[in-house]
């Protein structure tokens, strides 16, 4: 008699179980867009709705029966593949004429997110220091907002745990984790409302039209691509590139993590370098897919391979598809438990609400000022990245910029490597601030001095010849 697994296992089904519910609900969630008015109205994104209404069942679910409708891990490790999946096949899209007409604003992309990771560090660890000296809280709690806003689930489950096991922060993590869900909320309430304003003014018809129209051919087989359908299909290859780009990314970040466990780094090494390194699993996707990418255009003009093998259509669907499942499956993991302890409610209060409403206003102004040609897809796109993820972005910019027309995607992709390189500083000062309150003062005032050398920089550079900010559009 065998003792191996059998196909009838609950195990064998979960995953597939679970995928389905989160289609399932977005589907339901197209269904009732398209059915009420009302919801189309408030221009909720499908996986966004999706999410909250899986959220939703998911709560009834655990009352009635006293047990969880999902296996968290698994929403996590779907959050987490998700999006560096999809920015490997945002990345082996192939670049316009106006994404290249537009190449600096990339740079100008990641001054913006590296000062708004500065303006969240800054007022959410003004609210801890304050609330330090009023109630005794964590006076480096605040720190943590830039994690949970701009870097995601990953960092601040990462960064909470930190603080909780070597800094003495009771219950870190879960204040870390709790962040992030605020940090989705802020980023649909927000983007939502931007979204309205636009249909108010008529921004958004055009967008609306250019949604409506029928895929040409030339999209889905371009000239001198492989046959969509052949020996192998097409969507196979591209999404063959896809995991391609991502395995090397994980032995990447495998090696990385030897080097880190050898000892040879010390606690820098294990408490701030390795959650850096596998929080940033989509920076080196987005990098080994550049690089799969330019080898086969190698192998193309040496001969060795006769056709285009990338196409910008079906890495669009498929960045979408990694999106979508990215986002409805982590509001679905949301987890309030911060919120039953009393301490933590009003630290998670001031600095989740103010948080978003400082970073809402500075890139409503930033992108007015230095993306005038596309304003409000640079805003959704930067938004819905620095309080939720950057498939929130991705989620946000879809519905003003459905077929990625403008450089507000490839923004997202390309800032990444000036956004590390200038947010490095704030990522050392993650270990320095908690010490003491000391460090947490000199840290607040690096922070404040970075913020106003990188807007100098960033404004400095904006202004492009022939091209004035003018009015909004």
């Amino acid at each position: 008699m065998t003792t191996g697994t059998n196909f009838w296992d609950h195990s064998i089904w979960t995953f597939v179980i679970t995928l389905t519910i989160l289609l399932l609900a977005m589907l339901i969630a197209a269904i009732l867009r398209q059915r009420f008015a009302l919801i189309r109205r408030f221009m909720i994104p499908s996986s966004v709705l999706g999410g909250f209404l899986i959220l939703l069942a998911g709560f009834i679910y655990q009352q009635i029966s006293g047990r969880p409708l999902f296996d968290r891990s698994l929403l996590e490790t779907l959050t987490y593949h998700g999006l560096g999946l999809g920015f490997a096949a945002m990345s082996l899209r192939n670049l316009d004429r106006q994404s290249r007409e537009y190449k600096g604003d990339s740079f100008r992309s990641s001054l913006s997110v590296v000062s708004s990771y500065l303006i969240q560090g800054i007022v959410g660890l003004m609210i801890s220091l304050l609330l330090f000296y009023l109630i005794g809280s964590f006076f480096g709690s605040g720190m943590i907002l830039p994690m949970g806003y701009g870097q995601g689930p990953g960092q601040a489950y990462n960064w909470g745990r930190t603080y909780e096991n070597l800094y003495g922060f009771e219950d870190g993590t879960s204040f870390g984790l709790t962040v992030a869900a605020m940090g989705f909320i802020a980023s649909s309430i927000g983007g939502i409302i931007y979204l309205n304003r636009m249909r108010k003014k008529g921004l958004l018809a055009a967008r609306e039209d250019a949604a409506q129209q029928a895929v040409t051919p030339q999209q889905v087989q371009g000239d001198n691509e492989i046959p969509v359908s052949d020996s192998i299909d097409k969507l196979t290859v591209q999404l063959a590139l896809v995991f391609l780009s991502y395995a090397l990314a994980y032995m990447t970040m495998r090696g990385l993590n030897s080097l880190i466990e050898s000892g040879v780094l010390g606690k820098f090494g294990v408490n701030t370098l390795q959650p850096l390194i596998w929080g940033f699993n989509f920076l080196f996707s987005t990098l080994f897919g550049i690089l799969v990418k330019t080898v086969f255009r190698l192998l193309q003009k040496k001969g060795i391979i006769r056709q285009h093998f990338t196409n910008t259509f079906m890495q669009d669907r498929i960045a979408g598809f990694m999106f979508d499942v990215m986002v409805v499956a982590s509001i679905a993991a949301i987890n309030l438990s911060a919120f039953t302890h009393t301490a933590f409610v009003l630290p998670l209060v001031l600095m989740c609400v103010s948080g978003a409403v400082l970073t809402y206003l500075y890139l409503n102004y930033f992108c007015r000022k230095l993306f005038p040609g596309y304003r409000h897809e640079a805003f959704l796109s930067l938004y819905g990245m620095l309080t939720g993820t950057a498939s929130t972005g991705v989620i946000l910019l879809r519905e003003a910029d459905p077929r990625f027309s403008t450089p507000a995607a490839n923004n997202l992709v390309y800032q990444q490597g000036y956004a590390i390189l200038f947010g490095a500083p704030l990522m050392l000062l993650m270990g320095f601030a908690p010490r003491s309150t000391v460090n947490a003062w000199i840290t607040l005032g690096i922070m404040i001095l970075m913020l106003i050398l990188l807007n100098l920089l960033a404004f400095k550079t904006g202004r492009k010849p022939g091209k004035k900010p003018g009015k909004n559009t």
